[in-house]
């Protein structure tokens, strides 16, 4: 399967926000002024609008921009080979009974995986047609797209719990509708008088019904506002995209269609709330993916359309989040996996090469145009534009070689500066437990040397009903026993956003930063007086880190320390362990002041995205203590295991 492929299979594994199960909404009365942009905005932007209609690309009938722009990248003739394939086989039927398990068992997986490729068919074989212009891929387009419009809802299953959608009692918008909304728009408008009048009706009347209709409503007032509309997290971002981007293609009034960027325009400020003022994103780099991905595209549908009257990326308050992709390497291609990030992630390369030639980051790793996305974003980001403009904004890309710091978004990357002779790496995970699509996991960090995250956060796990439930925290790697953090009393940490990691202390150098947090309200345990978890990264010829944990109790309570990784330990001498991971090693030394430990390595079974178990390895005092300190001596080792 090809990028483009691999890219829009993942979108329907996105899933609701932390603890939000089916759908929640806001009161109609709260729409009027919350929601509704004022006339005198309506009316400006119309101004701006051309008479007709258009959406994201050039259509099919500008060959010139076809074959100039994209029909020499690889990853689109890996397109033509797989419309080949697929206009040879049948098309998939509309997997309703597996649409009910998630509603019965939680499983959301098995509906996901046999919905995909339905859904694939039209961004393939529109690509394909437009690609190649000989008229051969119109006809199974037009008939997946039939197949898809006569879907009872194109609600995903994980967000259709009480099957109020599925049964047609309830015509919601989630992610799943507005991306496919988003989509069959852009095929409209690539192919246009290409597809046939009945095809062009289907896709406006499915457009109206699920998308357009419901939305009007919501935001005049007349019926509940969707929940996303004021959401802070991915959400408002995609579904404000996938509705916009639908009206600005296929709605003939200019003031419609200026009626739908106004509405954008204002409550688009939610989602950027959900990042911290120093631009970090709480909900991890795969959702900034998402969620940036889909606000960058909106910004772009709309500058376009306003003809650069309105272009949202140029906004103060949104120069911090858009670099945190290029701010969120650890070391050497590899990325944090906190939240419910998956290994192996990195920031989406259509959207980094875009904003690498907006914000002028001069960042060669994206220097190329890249097409990783889905139809809709590939139109949006792939094409050049000749008049694309440049956002002259200071950034902070300079310390990154040696650190990037969040103090506001508590995540810090501690890292070895130029031509270090050992690639060895740090993440620290101070904040709260309290964020969108967050753990209990603050005080934690992971250890990457070379390419390898030795000491590990395991990430998300594969998302089903209990993921975003009451039940959440059952889960082992998002609680805090699948993470690098002390266990108290025998306590993990407790949920929610009074669970802090307050920073005491800093001090950064060239030869060694350092942080303290105190921890104590991350832990509820009545004797807790003290504990303070401070972290000293060296560089230099003997790098290393060292965690040190200062604990007291008002009377003895037990004490555990904890690493977490995807390989395995070994004794490597006294108080000593090697821990090694592929060829990636490092060695732990314990430090307990004298105190008698014990460690023991506990697999954490979990299902996670990429299916390796992670282990915890214990540290535990063997009495109970009323103050003690625990210090682990993190070192690199280098050369053939």
């Amino acid at each position: 399967m090809n990028l483009i492929l691999c890219r829009a299979a993942a979108l329907l594994t996105l899933p609701v926000t932390l603890l939000v199960v089916g759908f929640a909404t806001i009161t109609a009365s709260a729409a009027d002024s919350a929601s509704l942009p004022a006339s005198d905005r309506i009316r400006e932007i119309t101004a701006w609008l051309p008479a007709r209609p258009a959406g994201l690309g050039e259509p099919i009938t500008n060959r010139a921009a076809w074959k100039q722009s994209l029909a020499a990248h690889p990853e689109f003739r890996k397109t033509l080979r797989s419309a080949a394939q697929l206009a040879a086989k049948p098309i998939p039927p509309w997997p309703g009974d597996l649409f009910l398990q998630y509603s019965q068992n939680g499983n959301r997986e098995n509906w996901q995986k046999a919905e995909n490729p339905r859904r694939e068919r039209i961004h393939v074989f529109a690509l394909a047609e437009c690609l190649e212009n000989r008229g051969r891929y119109l006809a199974p387009l037009e008939a997946a797209i039939t197949a898809v419009c006569a879907e009872p809802t194109w609600v995903l299953s994980a967000h259709d719990g009480s099957l109020k959608n599925f049964h047609g009692e309830a015509n919601d918008i989630d992610l799943g509708t507005a991306m496919e909304g988003i989509d069959l728009a852009t095929v409209d408008w690539l192919l246009g008088d290409k597809l046939s009048p009945a095809t062009r009706k289907l896709i406006r009347d499915n457009l109206e019904h699920r998308l357009f209709r419901p939305y009007r409503a919501a935001v005049n007032g007349t019926a509940p506002l969707f929940w996303w509309m004021h959401g802070i997290n991915n959400w408002n971002a995609v579904c404000l995209d996938g509705v916009t981007g639908s009206a600005l293609a296929v709605i003939d009034s200019p003031a419609e269609r200026a009626w739908y960027i106004a509405v954008a325009e204002k409550n688009i400020d939610y989602y950027l709330t959900g990042f911290t003022p120093d631009g970090y994103c709480v909900e991890g780099l795969g959702y900034w993916n998402y969620g940036f991905g889909n606000c960058t595209v909106l910004s772009e549908q709309i500058r376009r359309a306003t003809g650069g009257h309105l272009d949202l990326l140029a906004r103060p308050d949104i120069a911090q989040p858009a670099l945190f992709g290029a701010r969120a390497e650890i070391i050497n291609g590899v990325y944090p996996t906190i939240a419910d990030c998956h290994p192996g992630g990195q920031p989406a390369a259509g959207l980094m090469s875009f904003l690498n030639r907006r914000f002028h980051w001069q960042l060669p790793a994206w220097s190329e145009t890249k097409l990783d996305g889905t139809l809709a974003e590939n139109m949006a980001l792939a094409f050049p534009s000749a008049n694309l403009p440049v956002i002259p904004v200071a950034n902070n890309l300079a310390e990154q070689p040696w650190r990037t710091c969040y103090p506001l978004g508590g995540v810090f990357t501690l890292r070895p500066g130029h031509d270090a002779a050992t690639p060895f790496a740090v993440c620290v995970k101070g904040g709260n437990n309290g964020v969108s699509h967050g753990h209990n996991d603050v005080g934690s960090f992971s250890v990457v040397i070379g390419q390898t995250m030795v000491i590990c956060d395991p990430g998300g796990e594969v998302y089903t009903k209990r993921t975003f439930s009451s039940h959440r925290y059952d889960s082992e790697v998002l609680n805090s026993f699948g993470h690098a953090v002390p266990k108290l009393a025998g306590q993990l940490q407790r949920s929610g956003s009074k669970a802090q990691a307050v920073l005491l202390a800093t001090n950064y150098t060239a030869a060694a930063d350092s942080l303290t947090f105190d921890l104590r309200s991350a832990y509820p345990v009545a004797d807790l007086q003290k504990i303070e978890r401070t972290f000293t990264y060296t560089r230099g010829d003997k790098p290393g880190l060292t965690v040190s944990d200062r604990v007291e109790y008002a009377a003895p309570e037990t004490f555990e320390s904890a690493l977490v990784t995807w390989g395995a330990a070994r004794p490597a001498g006294p108080n000593e362990w090697e821990f090694r991971d592929g060829e990636g090693a490092v060695r732990v030394t314990v430090d307990t002041r004298g105190q008698p430990f014990h460690v023991a390595t506990q697999a954490i079974h979990e299902e996670t995205e990429d299916h390796r178990v992670p282990y915890r390895f214990g540290i535990t005092l063997d009495h109970p203590v009323s103050a003690a300190t625990v210090t682990l001596h993190i070192t690199p080792v280098t050369g053939t295991p």
